[in-house]
């Protein structure tokens, strides 16, 4: 039972591609990172290599293989880890604990398997783990749009729309603190794949949507958001259950989105829309050397 490492992207999906494409939903983050990479080259989230890993050797899924876990880093994101058994968690700790050129700072995992390798590694190197974010991923069940819908209709986003979603994606970053890479590139790679959908009111986008790529039957909404003077008016809402209803009729088997727990507003309205809960998520850092290292999760 051991991990195999590797900084080569195309061993890594050859590897582990059957396990991540097994179980689309609870492994919504790792294929979109994944499929970011394979898209955009390895500098997509940071000038520092991508380093990749997998676990065998447990008793073998019949559905994914025999690979049961696996972990990608991107710096200067902390590692992204699947669920992982606690034998796989701790082994990984150790693995990444012996190689010091990878300064793991934090970790963004289901919760249970955060728990159990920041445990770990608190126990290898004395660090102490503390809870920057909790998600909690959510599955739509029967989509019910809002009623009334709020005036305008929606729409694809298209490149005359790239300076605005710019403009607004950089207000989400400010608001939430995420979105660290390239603003530009990420709205770059949503437009390059009909990824956005604004709600327009009278000819003037008002709202956006994105969805990342489908990938084994699967999308993940992402990137809701009014500017704050258009707030309050339903229009964050009309936008979601507009690309949530697009992708179901275009054959998206599951159709899947990230909350902020701390942010209760978007969890009701997510809800309303027909999201059902998953499982919750949590984004740690580590305590070192007597101050902490925030790092905050992918980009959806």
């Amino acid at each position: 039972m051991a991990w195999t490492v590797t900084y080569d992207l195309e061993e890594f999906r050859a590897a582990a591609g059957g396990f991540l494409r097994a179980h689309p939903a609870r492994n919504t983050t790792l294929l979109t990172v994944v499929s970011s990479l394979t898209v955009a080259g390895s500098g997509r989230y940071g000038a520092e290599p991508p380093v990749y890993g997998w676990w065998t050797g447990e008793e073998k899924d019949p559905v994914a293989g025999p690979v049961g876990g696996a972990f990608l880093r991107t710096p200067p994101y902390p590692p992204l880890l699947s669920a992982l058994s606690g034998e796989a968690a701790r082994a990984l700790a150790r693995t990444l604990a012996r190689d010091g050129e990878l300064k793991v700072t934090g970790v963004n995992a289901g919760r249970g398997t955060a728990e159990a390798f920041a445990t770990a590694w608190e126990g290898l190197t004395g660090a102490v783990s503390t809870v920057e974010q909790t998600h909690r991923l959510y599955r739509l069940d029967a989509l019910t749009p809002p009623d009334p819908a709020p005036p305008g209709r929606p729409r694809t986003a298209t490149a005359a729309d790239r300076d605005l979603l710019i403009t607004w994606y950089e207000g989400f970053a400010r608001e939430t603190d995420a979105l660290r890479d390239d603003v530009a590139a990420q709205v770059d790679d949503k437009l390059g794949h009909d990824g956005i959908t604004v709600w327009e009111l009278d000819g003037r986008p008002v709202a956006c949507a994105g969805i990342s790529r489908t990938i084994a039957g699967m999308a993940r909404v992402s990137l809701v958001y009014t500017p704050p003077e258009l707030r309050g008016r339903g229009y964050a809402g009309a936008a979601t259950a507009a690309v949530s209803g697009a992708a179901r009729a275009a054959g998206v088997r599951e159709v899947l989105l990230f909350t902020d727990l701390d942010n209760p507003t978007s969890n009701a309205l997510y809800q309303r829309l027909g999201y059902r809960p998953v499982e919750d998520h949590l984004l740690l850092s580590f305590l070192a050397a007597g101050r902490a290292v925030p790092e905050q999760g992918h980009p959806s």
